[in-house]
């Protein structure tokens, strides 16, 4: 087995670090406190061809592999954490599932603009009372006529203040066979963005709020019996926050790094202190493990990625993404701590990944019942009477 980049892979690799380093280094750090979607970021990336890198080309795409989407967001985000977001916006998550599954009608309609980096598409899936346990989504899709109505709300949908279309959760009618997806313009009557909270990541995201928000009937993706399709492609979507929160965890290592070798103290360097070189150790372990294991759930060469192989490989990077940014914070000290370096920036940010895209805890659920093979109930005996 071979754990190193192939040729054709490391060439690719070595294109956009440098394309990186010409266009993304200068103004980093101002992107990272910006909680706005870097469209400018994005229409650059589009003309780079680095918008659907895995995807057909005759929808747009570059006819590419999940691991090259993997390698393009290692390299982004090697020189610019937040420009990650935008390779991760425009090849996993709600882009991913629209390209799969719409008609070509609407893919005519949207697509174009998706993949220039021109607009970009949220995911409303969380509810208030519905987040890890996603199959108690209350917000429903009526139809009328030729026409749907959606009643209900969301929460917690990235890119949700900056999007032109959103990607929506809806109950066609009971039980999980009931769920389904309808696309939703901004500006449709009936549908209103609630004001952005910001959050620990830097980011801002809006409640979604529909009141008999009414679209045609053209706009729905999956109607029902939906559901199923969208959670098995929610494991490609699991490589994409596993891959920024391995490359921000590798970020912030880098400037420790740096910071141990030119800052003295007591007349050393800092890293001639055995207590920073046993830090050193752990953290390039915890990096190099983790990538081992993502980079065998994007190895899949037909199909989807096993859901064992990206719920392992997104524990992994998670845990790691946020234990070695937050060591690199203590190594740096003052200035890990301040905003004027990215090291805290990427504490933050890989933070809030072992809760999105599944929390850690329900990645560990999905690994236990691959090795007991068999299936955990985990509403409990009230859900079940109820």
């Amino acid at each position: 087995m071979n754990f190193e980049l192939n040729e054709e892979q490391q060439a690719f690799a070595d294109s956009v670090r440098r394309f990186a380093e010409a266009n993304l280094k200068d103004g980093a750090l101002e992107r990272a406190h910006d909680p706005h979607f870097p469209r400018g970021v994005a229409q650059m990336l589009g003309k780079q061809g680095l918008m659907g890198i895995s995807f057909d080309p005759a929808d747009g795409g570059q006819g590419g592999t999940l691991f090259d989407s993997v390698i393009a967001i290692e390299q982004i985000a090697s020189v610019c954490p937040r420009s990650a977001d935008v390779v991760q916006a425009g090849n996993f998550g709600p882009i991913r599932t629209f390209v799969e599954y719409a008609t070509p009608e609407q893919k005519a309609r949207w697509l174009p603009d998706l993949l220039a980096g021109n607009i970009c598409i949220s995911l409303g899936m969380s509810e208030p009372d519905a987040g890890s346990a996603v199959t108690e989504l209350k917000t429903t899709a009526t139809q009328d006529g030729d026409d749907f109505v959606i009643n209900g709300s969301k929460v917690f949908g990235t890119h949700s203040p900056d999007a032109a279309i959103y990607l929506v959760y809806v109950r066609f009618g009971p039980g999980v066979n009931g769920i389904g997806s309808v696309i939703i313009e901004r500006d449709t009557p009936g549908f209103t963005i609630g004001k952005p909270t910001p959050f620990m990541s830097g980011e801002q995201w809006s409640q979604l709020y529909f009141e008999n928000c009414r679209i045609p009937a053209r706009n729905v993706l999956l109607g029902v019996g939906g559901f199923k399709k969208q959670i098995a492609g929610f494991n490609v979507e699991r490589l994409g926050n596993s891959s920024r929160s391995l490359a921000l965890g590798r970020y912030a290592f880098n400037l420790a790094r740096e910071h141990a070798l030119i800052r003295k103290q007591f007349g050393r360097p800092l890293c001639e202190f055995q207590g920073l070189q046993w830090k050193f150790a752990d953290m390039a372990l915890k990096l190099e493990s983790a990538q081992m294991l993502l980079y065998r759930a994007a190895s899949v060469t037909e199909g989807l990625p096993s859901p064992y192989q990206t719920a392992i490989a997104k524990l992994a990077c998670n845990q790691a993404g946020f234990e070695v940014a937050n060591e690199a914070v203590q190594v740096m000290g003052g200035l890990g701590y301040s905003q004027e370096s990215l090291a805290e920036y990427c504490m933050r940010r890989t933070r809030g990944w072992m809760i999105a895209g599944g929390s850690t805890e329900i990645l560990k659920n999905r690994i236990a019942e691959d090795v007991f093979d068999r299936r955990f109930d985990q509403r409990g005996q009230a859900a079940r009477a109820s």
